[in-house]
């Protein structure tokens, strides 16, 4: 039976597959980060096996958190019109993809080495997790944070079978970015969460004080890139990609207001986007011309 193009585009949409763009780069940089040194060497092979764990924990993530809030974002003006509560995939069908997406996750890592296999159940805890967390703390989008910062790690794991402070320290970095533009990305729905008892930092504290804590999120990020940029002992391409890194994460926030919010769309999803992938091509870069 041959899937209709549309249905395989309403699929991508469920799960917002470009923003697939957030993480996708710093696995590359964890994986380059095993792969450049002189005990590990590149594999094609591997290299797929951890795009592809990327590509089901995500799927399992995102199409989890659509049905998860399937009865919230048919309320809210802003999500009405997503796959599951405007009828174009059912909630049945989208348990089939998160059911399948998860199996396949686990299955991929058990092609990797034994300690990703082990570890991917409690991987997918975590970024299954955070869809429910919006229900009970503020403090959601760390979560969030910290099911993509598993990026990094993971893949210089699933290189090295092994922990090391410097993907540890690209983590963080993740973890904090990500915490940082969801809490932007938040302001659009703050009237909307305090309705309907959701939680967040923008319907908690407001949206000015939302956006100050995001300002100093994201400079823990910056004071992190330049930990992973000593500690890595790093040379002038990563640094340059640290500079322009920086500099769309001040962009970012010289674009959104606590009055003025219609740039939010361009900030979370563009700026960040862009800022991942220039980021990640600079941080690689340096790592294998310095080899």
């Amino acid at each position: 039976m041959i899937v209709p193009l549309r249905n395989i585009r309403d699929y991508f949409s469920l799960v917002k597959f470009s923003h697939t763009v957030f993480a996708m780069p710093f696995a590359l940089i964890g994986f380059s980060l095993a792969v450049s040194g002189p005990e590990f060497s590149f594999s094609v092979r591997l290299l797929l096996l951890v795009i592809l764990c990327m590509v089901f924990a995500r799927n399992t993530a995102m199409g989890f958190n659509r049905l998860a809030d399937r009865k919230f974002d048919a309320l809210n003006p802003r999500t009405s019109r997503r796959e599951i509560p405007s009828g174009t995939i059912s909630a049945r069908a989208a348990t089939v993809f998160v059911v399948l997406n998860a199996l396949l996750f686990i299955v991929t890592t058990g092609f990797i080495n034994r300690l990703t296999l082990f570890l991917s159940p409690v991987a997918l805890l975590i970024i299954i997790g955070y869809s429910l967390t919006k229900r009970i703390t503020a403090l959601c989008h760390f979560v969030l944070g910290l099911g993509l910062s598993l990026a990094p790690i993971g893949a210089y794991i699933s290189v090295t079978g092994k922990f090391n402070i410097l993907p540890l320290i690209y983590s963080f970095i993740v973890l904090s970015w990500v915490s940082g533009f969801d809490i932007i990305y938040a302001l659009q729905d703050d009237e909307f969460d305090r309705l309907t008892e959701l939680h967040s930092l923008p319907s908690a504290a407001g949206r000015k004080k939302a956006l100050v804590i995001s300002i100093l999120v994201h400079i823990a990020s910056f004071l992190l890139v330049l930990t992973a940029g000593l500690y890595g002992k790093s040379g002038v391409f990563f640094w340059i990609g640290a500079s322009l890194f920086t500099l769309l994460l001040v962009y970012q926030h010289s674009i959104v207001k606590h009055d003025d919010i219609s740039k939010v769309t361009m900030a979370f999803g563009t700026t960040n986007g862009i800022a991942s992938i220039i980021f990640a091509v600079f941080v690689i870069l340096d790592l294998f011309l310095r080899n």
